[in-house]
């Protein structure tokens, strides 16, 4: 039975640019990290997008591609857009997103001082020594040898212009690959939140100091966009409301950011928060409470008319309606969630809600593994995924009495899947409860979202 209507406001569908959305879920942007070593689109990218879209998103940004991957790469195998033998791959793309009625958008990152490729000969803002550990650029500390910090270097104001140039090439690129739209990534410390930071932008040139100087790098780059690739074109800024740093963007300033987009022809805001000197505000570990940032999105669709984008540790469709409802943000950006469960918005479509495996914000595979350990994206709880070999689970040939013992976390998963594939399961457990470990671990104060997990298997096992 279709359900949508107990949500009326997140399958409302909405006009951004020349797009018209769905309804109002968003997979924001993700670095995977699972493209060929040169940066083009490899299979596991193209499984990985395609699930996500047919889980049911309106749109899906993907994340973090290069426009210039010589001098800075995101991730070690993040996509590239700086050449045009990318475009056959990122059209690959675009296609497997869009085949399931999803819009495809594709956000353009210069991850600048951050960049986990090259290891030396940064570029940024401004020259500085930093330490950023949680970063996926952190510097690399060996065994023996001490932290000493990574030099990063002011950009010439010619590399300046140029890396306008290469940003709406590569937006000329994602057009010509068939993309619904393109965002710019000015959060989190990266290159264009580097130059519009009050904090990190120390220039004395036209790209530094005043609040209008600040923003000349990435008015730059829209104007650029704009005149490569039409002023229909929609483009997307994805930038942090709060950077949590003394002399840092505040939400003051961040409204009149919202006011000089809009007017600069950006047709959404997609709002997050911090920069790497403070990372909790965009990791969200598990203490953080769901939705703590919709004073962003509330206060900045005051001032615009142009649609918001919400995102941070959102996760229960009750919550989600509400404050879509309430006019709290236009719309849901999804992430980690996703992550963890594709199907979110399929399921509450549907009324599957008991079905959802919410994300338990452990930052393990999506954070740890992939950003710091510089490995392909994980989940903890999700082991299907970025693995398009459970598509090809197929009943068993001759279905087995199976015996598990231990009904935690890895004995109740194991069951599940030996009962989904056909075979006889008994799950032997010497508590009276299933959940294993994670039931003393969610019992710590800030950790009460792993249970989420717990509950989510035995609810699967009682319906198998």
């Amino acid at each position: 039975m279709n359900s949508s209507n107990n949500y009326p406001n997140l399958f409302k569908p909405i006009k951004i640019g020349n797009m018209v959305l769905k309804n109002r879920i968003v997979h924001v942007p993700t670095d995977v990290s699972s493209s060929h070593a040169d940066g083009s689109v490899s299979e596991r990218d193209l499984h990985h997008h395609a699930e996500i879209a047919k889980g049911g998103v309106a749109m899906l940004i993907v994340g973090a591609t290069s426009p210039d991957g010589k001098t800075g790469r995101p991730t070690v195998t993040g996509l590239v857009a700086d050449a045009d033998n990318y475009i056959p791959g990122l059209a690959r793309l675009a296609k497997s997103i869009q085949r399931y009625g999803a819009k495809a958008v594709c956000q353009l990152q210069h991850p600048g001082r951050q960049a986990a490729l090259p290891r030396h000969n940064y570029m940024s803002a401004n020259d500085r020594v930093i330490k950023l550990p949680w970063s996926a650029g952190h510097e690399i500390v060996y065994e023996n040898a001490a932290e000493k910090g990574k030099a990063v270097r002011a950009m010439s104001t010619e590399e300046v212009l140029e890396m306008i140039e290469l940003f709406a090439e590569a937006a000329w690129r994602v057009k010509s690959a068939g993309f619904d739209g393109v965002e710019i990534h000015a959060a989190h410390g990266y290159l264009v939140s580097d130059f519009m930071s009050p904090y990190l932008n120390k220039r004395n040139d036209r790209f530094g100091g005043s609040y209008e100087n600040r923003m000349r790098f990435p008015l730059a780059i829209i104007a650029k966009i704009q005149e490569k690739c039409g002023y229909d074109y929609p483009i997307l800024v994805r930038y942090s409301v709060d950077e949590w740093v003394p002399g840092g963007r505040e939400l003051e300033e961040s409204i009149q950011v919202a006011k000089t987009f809009e007017e600069a022809g950006v047709a959404a805001l997609d709002l997050s928060q911090c920069i790497q000197e403070t990372p909790g505000a965009v990791f969200d570990p598990m203490q953080y409470p769901e939705g703590w940032t919709i004073y962003a999105s509330e206060a900045i669709k005051k001032a615009v008319k142009i649609p918001v984008i919400n995102s941070h540790s959102l996760r229960n469709p009750d919550f989600c309606e509400k404050i879509v409802a309430e006019d709290k943000t236009d719309l849901v950006g999804l992430s980690r969630q996703l992550l963890a469960d594709p199907y979110w918005p399929l399921k509450v479509q549907y009324g599957k809600i008991s079905d959802i495996r919410r994300c338990i914000s452990c930052l393990e595979g999506c954070w740890q593994e992939s950003m710091m350990a510089k490995k392909e994206i994980a989940c903890a709880i999700n082991p299907a995924c970025g693995h398009a070999e459970f598509d090809d689970m197929k009943p068993a040939a001759k279905p087995l009495k199976i015996a598990i013992v231990g009904g935690g976390p890895a004995g109740m998963e194991a069951a599940r899947r030996a009962a989904i594939v056909g075979h006889k399961v008994t799950l032997f457990e010497k508590t009276k409860e299933l959940g294993g470990a994670i039931l003393g671990c969610c019992m710590v104060p800030g950790k009460e979202k792993m249970k989420w997990y717990a509950d989510w298997l035995r609810v699967q096992i009682a319906k198998l």
